[in-house]
């Protein structure tokens, strides 16, 4: 028990002793007294006395037993009260430190998932701008490629035709032929064979080009020059063309490679920043719910605070009460 509680059943059981006690002392003085008189006073004045003052004995302990029993019900009443009181703060004192235990786990969850949402919104951002460069890095390479193989595509469809209608003059033997053996140049024989209708002038100036160049920009080996005899430009153009079929062959190998390996890393990207977004959404569930749990901690803990003052209160005024009482019965 409590220190109120007590000492209020103590001065209870001090009280009811002590009443009990005097009680006792004066029924049997009054007895005693009502004895020693009743055989010799009888009817007369002395003996009515006596009577009257045996009635009167008899009625004030009639009324200290009933007064006391009354004291006794209040102190039982003070000292059960006194254990209620006394456990609903013990209890109270119990669900504040919970309650506050509670708000500080929820506050520092709080502050740990608000930490990790703005990495996680930087990670997210990160990403992101890493697959918007990679998107964009591909998109150039991919019209780089795109003009570099029409290029090439068409540098070998020049010379693929050009080639072909070489070796068809050689096997007529035609006019367009004889110039061809008597031009003095690269230049002459192409307009030789403009001027026979065999090839464009587009594509006569391109295979000029393509051979003065030395084919650098096909990659034919340096130095490769046009001879005069037809044997010898065929050979010259069936190189150009052969190394242009094998850049036009490797572009598409490093296209298909550069290809694989941006969709690798934008499935990559695109799996983070899915995952990434998910973790967001469960940092701000969390936060949500963390607050709201500390909400009603804080709504629950001054609803509990309030009780436990009222109970301490309560505790101190029924202390007050019952030692008044104890000390006017006393009285």
């Amino acid at each position: 028990p409590g220190p109120n509680e007590a000492s209020i059943s103590a001065r209870a059981h001090c009280i009811q002793t002590h009443r009990e006690t005097a009680a006792m002392m004066f029924r049997v003085a009054s007895v005693a007294f009502a004895a020693s008189f009743a055989g010799a006073a009888g009817d007369s004045p002395v003996g009515k006395v006596l009577q009257l003052m045996s009635d009167l004995s008899a009625k004030i302990l009639k009324e200290g037993e009933d007064a006391q029993k009354v004291y006794s019900e209040f102190a039982e009443w003070c000292e059960e009260r006194s254990k209620q009181l006394s456990f609903e703060i013990k209890t109270g004192d119990g669900e504040v430190a919970d309650l506050k235990a509670t708000i500080a786990k929820e506050a520092s969850d709080v502050a740990s998932l608000e930490a990790r949402l703005e990495q996680l919104a930087s990670e997210l951002s990160t990403d992101e701008a890493d697959l918007k460069a990679a998107m964009h890095i591909r998109e150039t390479e991919q019209a780089a490629f795109a003009a570099s193989e029409k290029e090439l595509s068409e540098t070998v469809d020049t010379l693929q035709r050009a080639i072909s209608i070489i070796e068809r003059e050689m096997r007529k033997g035609g006019s367009a032929m004889l110039q061809l053996k008597n031009a003095a140049g690269l230049v002459q024989a192409m307009n030789a064979l403009v001027h026979a209708s065999a090839i464009s002038t587009a594509d006569a100036r391109k295979i000029t080009a393509l051979v003065q160049s030395g084919g650098e920009d096909v990659g034919a080996p340096a130095g490769a020059v046009y001879e005069s005899h037809s044997d010898n430009m065929v050979d010259t153009l069936t190189g150009l063309m052969e190394e242009a079929e094998e850049q036009l062959d490797a572009a598409r190998k490093k296209e298909t490679a550069d290809t694989h390996a941006f969709e690798m890393l934008q499935q990559s990207l695109k799996d983070e920043i899915k995952y990434g977004q998910k973790e967001i959404d469960e940092a701000k569930a969390g936060i949500a719910g963390a607050g709201a749990t500390k909400a009603k901690a804080e709504g629950d803990l001054g609803v509990t605070s309030k009780e436990l003052a009222a109970d301490v209160k309560s505790l101190g005024d029924l202390h007050h009460e019952c030692m008044t009482k104890a000390e006017d019965f006393e009285a």
